[in-house]
């Protein structure tokens, strides 16, 4: 699954695997893809320098990347505290009383919640930059539009390459002008935050709006004959998320959540506001159908919304509620049935790739097989 920017990059397989875990981006680019290290979660520097350690030590001198998330535009002034304030007392009440509802425990006392989404807001991402720049990543991701310009040309100073999440065409050339090297066109089945407009339609709607820059798909994709599909249709490459999150090297802190994953069709997601204020496609769950009931007092936009839930989500995951307990996943995780290594997931990826290959060139009588 060779095609310029994977030669470019120096991967044997032009597979991109975003993922929030070391040890699966590690274990990407050793089976000759190229790992991605979401950093969103990372509101401490030192705890983005401890993993990107690992990671150096453990990839083999093979190359990888960072995902960060950060607006082309900032709002001077305005900190954490001040946002908090911004959230109604009916919508901090409504949370209190689903929780109640199901009878979720409190967090100890002294116990702070975990995730936030401080991890959007412009001036942690820099600290996540500035460690990251100290290491030889080779592709800094955005999943937030074009990274600001002086982001872009700080990038390219040091030889990375930088690349874009687009929903759109229109998104897309905005990349493009902007000075973005790859565009990942993101369809519809794609887990977290996504638009309305399908992979299969979308990605040669953008391969033609930037050519020549390299597109790469994502949404839906977890078999190598998608993979082929996708590089038929124009991109160089696919970039994968879903997949990764049952590999046996994942380290999701709910056993719970990984049986829900590995139970689930691809009709068995939803596109919802309730985890951060912007549609994000996740396993369906009566979190998200209290959050979409139009009964309720509706989710606040980005980054209230996730300010709001932060401990909610918490307290959810950390005493494993069923009923409100979710993540993040794209329709792919119909596809994922048992947990496996990322090796074995690459095995299956690059076997199904040439069966298509095979396939279409019997088809079209290129083959004596």
């Amino acid at each position: 699954m060779q095609t310029e920017l994977s030669k470019t990059l120096g991967v044997e397989h032009a597979v991109f695997g975003f993922t929030p875990f070391p040890a699966v981006a590690a274990a990407i680019s050793r089976a000759g893809g190229f790992g991605v290290l979401g950093a969103v979660r990372y509101t401490a520097p030192d705890d983005l320098k401890r993993d990107l350690d690992w990671i150096e030590a453990h990839v083999d001198g093979k190359p990888y990347g960072l995902d960060v998330v950060m607006p082309a535009k900032k709002v001077e002034g305005v900190s954490e505290a001040d946002v908090e304030a911004m959230i109604p007392e009916g919508h901090r009440q409504f949370v209190r009383d689903t929780l109640a509802k199901y009878g979720v425990p409190e967090l100890a006392e002294g116990e702070a919640s975990g995730w936030r989404i401080t991890g959007w807001m412009e001036q942690v991402a820099r600290t996540q930059l500035d460690v990251a720049f100290d290491y030889p990543i080779r592709l800094l991701a955005n999943a937030l539009g074009s990274p600001p310009a002086d982001v872009i040309a700080r990038a390219h100073d040091q030889d990375v390459l930088v690349a874009a999440l687009a929903g759109s065409a229109r998104h897309a050339v905005k990349h493009r002008d902007a000075g973005i090297d790859v565009v990942v066109a993101q369809g519809y089945e794609a887990g977290g935050h996504t638009g309305e407009i399908a992979t299969m339609v979308l990605t040669p709607e953008v391969v033609e709006a930037v050519a020549p820059l390299p597109v790469l798909a994502a949404g839906g994709i977890g078999s190598g004959q998608q993979a082929a599909a996708a590089l038929a249709l124009g991109a160089q490459g696919v970039w994968l998320g879903s997949l990764w999150l049952t590999a046996t090297e994942a380290d999701l802190s709910s056993p719970a959540v990984t049986r829900k994953l590995l139970a689930a069709g691809s009709g068995d997601t939803v596109r919802s506001r309730a985890l951060t204020g912007k549609p994000a496609r996740q396993l369906r769950t009566e979190w998200t159908d209290t959050w979409d009931d139009p009964a309720g007092p509706g989710t606040l936009p980005m980054p209230l919304q996730g300010l709001l839930v932060a401990e909610a989500l918490t307290r959810i995951q950390k005493h494993e509620v069923e009923p409100l307990l979710g993540t993040p996943v794209g329709q792919i995780v119909g596809r994922m049935h048992s947990e496996r290594s990322v090796q074995a997931v690459f095995d299956d990826l690059t076997r199904g790739f040439e069966q298509a290959v095979d396939r279409i060139n019997r088809i079209a009588g290129r083959s004596g097989k």
